[in-house]
């Protein structure tokens, strides 16, 4: 499977952090608002990175909406892992409701959940992955910080650019990638893929950056 591009380049910060636990269950876990009117916007790059994913594999099943669980969920086998992927059907600031109840529903833990999301503090073409931290002002994660703890792993997309505002930046994120910004977003969808690949196939998520080289 060619995951990777030669522009593609990968900074390892840390050693690996993240196992999945003896269950062999991992959470997927897109954070966006639902509506067609925030589809393509900044705040919706985790849905954009989950919906790319799961597309690509023909492993998932057809996304099935939940209304006891607040979200539209998938599943498949890889290899000896269960994966299941979800995206909250709740606006973003409650976010962490969801993912309780799907976390509850299949006994699943913050150490088997990765979250994808947008990342103001990071640059537009870096991605970074952590375990736990702060929410970073990001309403998403405060709300699953809140609902589940902070000790879950993140991919975290940066959205950050010149066009940033220095102030209120609730426009800034709810706007769509500008076009430069999407002539890139192949390339992003296929960096976070791999990520989410490695995380499956070799049972951890490492806290790194990595970045896409942008012309």
């Amino acid at each position: 499977m060619g995951l990777f591009q030669k522009k593609l380049q990968s900074d390892v910060k840390h050693a690996p952090l993240y196992t999945i636990g003896g269950q062999q269950t991992l959470l997927l876990v897109g954070l966006g608002n639902p509506g067609d009117a925030y589809n393509g916007t900044r705040h919706n790059a985790g849905f954009d990175c989950l919906d790319a994913f799961v597309r690509g594999h023909d492993e998932f099943s057809q996304w099935v909406t939940k209304k006891d669980l607040s979200c539209t969920i998938t599943s498949g086998l890889f290899g000896s892992v269960k994966v299941i992927a979800i995206k909250p059907t709740t606006f973003m600031n409650d976010s962490g409701r969801a993912v309780k109840a799907v976390q509850t529903f299949y006994k699943i833990a913050n150490s088997q959940t990765i979250v994808v999301h947008d990342e103001l503090a990071l640059p537009f073409g870096q991605i970074r992955t952590s375990i736990g931290g702060s929410s970073a002002g990001h309403n998403g994660i405060k709300s699953l910080i809140a609902h589940c703890g902070e000790d879950f792993g993140r991919v975290r997309i940066g959205i950050d650019n010149a066009q940033k505002p220095t102030g209120d930046t609730k426009d800034f994120v709810l706007k769509a990638f500008n076009s430069a910004e999407k002539s890139h977003l192949d390339a992003l969808l296929r960096e976070t893929e791999s990520i989410l690949v490695e995380s499956i196939f070799q049972h951890k998520l490492s806290a790194e950056t990595r970045s896409f080289i942008i012309d």
